[in-house]
């Protein structure tokens, strides 16, 4: 029985883990849309935001997350916005992802 409890702790600790991560990203997304807009008018928003966290590191999904409670986006949350936005990485994300079902 002790055995069960050993190997279910850090399967339950994993699904917070991921549950915490879903929770930023979620959070992030609010601070990354009004920057998309307005800097990357016409861009479709949702997968522009997912191309823009997915290519985030945690560490900058935090401070995105954390930007989301202000009122409006401070010129630090814009600027990290724009330097994912504008990563290689993060531009073909949105080549293929963000803007590829709107050329068809």
């Amino acid at each position: 029985m002790i055995r069960w409890g050993v190997l279910a702790a850090p399967l339950a600790l994993m699904a917070c883990a991921d549950m915490q991560d879903q929770i930023a990203r979620d959070a992030a997304r609010q601070s990354v849309r009004p920057v998309l807009a307005e800097r990357f008018p016409g861009v479709p928003l949702e997968p522009a935001s997912d191309c823009v966290i997915d290519n985030a590191s945690a560490g900058e999904i935090t401070r995105l997350a954390l930007a989301a409670a202000q009122p409006t986006v401070s010129p630090e949350t814009s600027a990290l916005v724009v330097e994912i936005a504008t990563r290689p990485k993060s531009i073909r994300c949105l080549a293929t992802d963000g803007l590829a079902p709107f050329l068809i």
